[in-house]
């Protein structure tokens, strides 16, 4: 392919909880394979607390995460991108920025964990079954070949993965 790891940027309109977790799920299991970025259409600015806690108890350092729009990887000087994943309904509806290189797109749609009311353990446990559900998408593109499938079988297996438990 390109000599380089898999590039994949993770989208939601806030960059604060879904494709932050995507983000840092990528980047853990796919080390090596995958470079993972997230971005949002409208960022909220910094990672939601549910979030950072989640990444925590996973043994994840947090300072790494921020909430970025998806700007930053349309202009010059962008890192490359292979892969475009949306995580939420909205950001798969907006018109995406063009990002250099017409990476695929898929769309791994989830119930948003930030929307949840309540007490810190319901919110965390929100963050724990989109973690899951995450997780499963993860690994099973992590079994493709992906490094060497033509465009049309990838995009296929990824409309699959974005229709496994949790899809919304």
């Amino acid at each position: 392919m390109t000599g380089r790891p898999f590039s994949v940027l993770v989208l939601c309109t806030g960059n604060s909880a879904r494709s932050i977790l995507g983000e840092a799920i990528l980047g853990e299991l796919g080390a090596g394979r995958i470079i993972a970025h997230s971005a949002g259409s409208q960022p909220k600015g910094q990672p939601h607390p549910g979030a950072l806690r989640l990444l925590a108890r996973k043994g994840v350092d947090t300072a790494r995460f921020r909430s970025k729009s998806w700007d930053e990887f349309a202009g010059p000087g962008a890192p490359p991108v292979d892969l475009a994943i949306t995580v939420c309904g909205n950001a798969a509806g907006e018109a995406c920025p063009v990002f250099p290189g017409a990476p695929l797109r898929a769309h791994w749609g989830l119930p948003d964990p930030a929307a949840v009311e309540g007490d810190a353990a319901a919110v965390d446990a929100a963050f724990e079954r989109t973690w899951d559900w995450l997780e499963l998408r993860v690994r099973a593109l992590l079994e493709l070949p992906f490094e060497t499938m033509d465009r049309t079988a990838l995009a296929a297996e990824l409309a699959r993965i974005g229709q496994l438990e949790g899809a919304a």
